[in-house]
Order: C-alpha cells, then structure tokens, then sequence
C-alpha cells in the first residue's frame, strides 16, 4: 500500500508538472482574438479529454487576466457588453465562462454555449440572452443551473450549517434591487466560518466551485459577495478586485486573514459535465 501511494504520489507530481510547463507554453489568453482562440481550445480537449481536468487547466491557463467588473452583457440595451470575452473577468465572468471554453471548441460554440450557461429558459423551454433572463443571484444559479450541483448540503450535517431566508432581488423598503420583475423567496444553506478548515476541504472534489456569503448583503436580497474556483483542495483561482487580476493563491490564507474571516460563510458547488 504505502509503495502505491508513493507511486500515486510521484506520477501526480510529475503530471502537475507537465501540464503546468504545457500551459506556461501557451499565449497569454487576454491577448488573444476569437480566432487564436479557437486554434487553441482543441488542444485542451486532445491533452484533457476528461472534462473536469480540462476545466482546471483551463482555469490556470487564465491566471493573470486583467480585472473588470461587470464587462458581459446581451449586446443590446440596456446592457450592450459583449455576452462572451476573454480579456478581462469578474468573479461570476471568470467561473462561467471558463466553463463555456472547456466544453467547448471554438469561439462560436463557446459562445453558443456561454448563452446556454448564463440565461435561464422561458417557459417554452428556449434561451435568448436578455438582462431579465440572466441568472443574476449566484445563490440561485448553482442551485437550478444544470451546469452546477449545490454541494453544501451533503458536506456537513444539515445541523452545522447556517441558513437564511431571504427573497431575492427584494430590498428591505420592498423594492428591487435590479430592475427584474422577479424576485423570489429562497432558504439558502451555507458552510458557516467555525467549520472551515483544511479537513474541510480535504473532504472537497478536485476542483469545485466555492461562493462566498456576506451577510451585510442580505437586506438587499442578495447572499453572495465573490465566487472562485477551489483546485486540489488547497488553492483558490478567482477574479480579484484587491490585485485587479485572475489570481491563483492560497485558500486558506486568502479567506482567513490575521482580523478575521473575509466573508461569513460559503456555498459549495460542482460543475457538472452536459
């Protein structure tokens, strides 16, 4: 046993170690147009044909993409951004639309596929990108986005974790937050902060999605704060506003500092593979 777990242990090692080399190797993605991109995105799937190990290199591959903070739209009125880019993220542009290239590849399938992941069906069962139709509320998306399955339920005894009842997009006076015509009444479960450690995220997939929780938040019908994706248990990739690029750091230090936790919880999610 131990010799295959020295075996196990080495043959990681040295995979991580080419697949990093392999990525460094590649055009910095921010530089590049829809047609490098669509040179590149086959590559990706001949050397990571499974999709959750494509889906992690794809997210190292983007370390170092300049920030920007809402910089996708429907490329119409009222929000005329483009629905798909890979110049800059936020933390919400970082998770989606990674998982839009590593299921896809090229440019226009990735953007068919960013439609698919970003906007929600009406109630003929059809997609068409439009503010109103935009999965807003992280909370929301993970739970009923085919894309994602809500963890946070399964990791831990439902008498550990914390909850709030909250209806979305409602602000305390009872107006909207966004200009929605929605709004809708949800109990979200969280992983509160005395239960976050490393055997926590011992118990965590490869890579998994990780949404922070803020509770100043809440008396505008929002829960989540910042989101990220969680790599080989211990590191966070993540759009930063503080360093104004995609970074890949330390969990545990970036969401435990010497004051304090950075937020007041956490949903997790996994990416599932359509």
């Amino acid at each position: 046993v131990t010799f295959l777990f020295i075996l196990t242990i080495i043959f990681t090692g040295c995979s991580g170690r080419d697949t990093n080399d392999w990525l460094q190797n590649l055009p910095q993605p921010w530089t590049l147009d829809e047609d490098q991109v669509s040179e590149i995105l086959p590559k990706f799937h001949k050397r990571f044909p499974d999709f959750h190990q494509r889906l992690k290199a794809i997210n190292l591959w983007r370390v170092g993409t300049p920030y920007g903070i809402f910089k996708l739209g429907e490329e119409i009125e009222p929000d005329p951004d483009p629905i798909l880019r890979i110049d800059t993220s936020d933390c919400t542009v970082h998770v989606l639309t990674s998982i839009a290239f590593a299921n896809s590849e090229d440019w226009e399938q990735t953007r068919n596929n960013m439609i698919d992941i970003h906007y929600k069906a009406d109630g003929e069962g059809n997609k068409s990108p439009t503010f109103k139709s935009r999965w807003h509320y992280t909370s929301d998306r993970i739970r009923y986005n085919p894309y994602t399955r809500d963890l946070t339920l399964s990791l831990i005894s439902r008498n550990s974790l914390d909850s709030i009842k909250i209806a979305l997009n409602k602000k305390k006076d009872g107006s909207e937050f966004l200009d929605l015509d929605w709004s809708s009444k949800r109990t979200v479960h969280f992983v509160p902060n005395d239960k976050i450690d490393k055997h926590f995220l011992y118990s965590l997939p490869e890579i998994c999605g990780m949404a922070f929780v803020r509770r100043s938040y809440f008396g505008t019908g929002i829960v989540i704060a910042h989101e990220g994706v969680l790599i080989d248990r211990s590191n966070l990739i993540h759009a930063s506003s503080e360093k104004k690029k995609t970074v890949n750091e330390d969990f545990m230090k970036y969401y435990f500092k010497d004051n304090g936790p950075v937020f007041d919880g956490l949903m997790v999610y996994e990416f599932v593979n359509i």
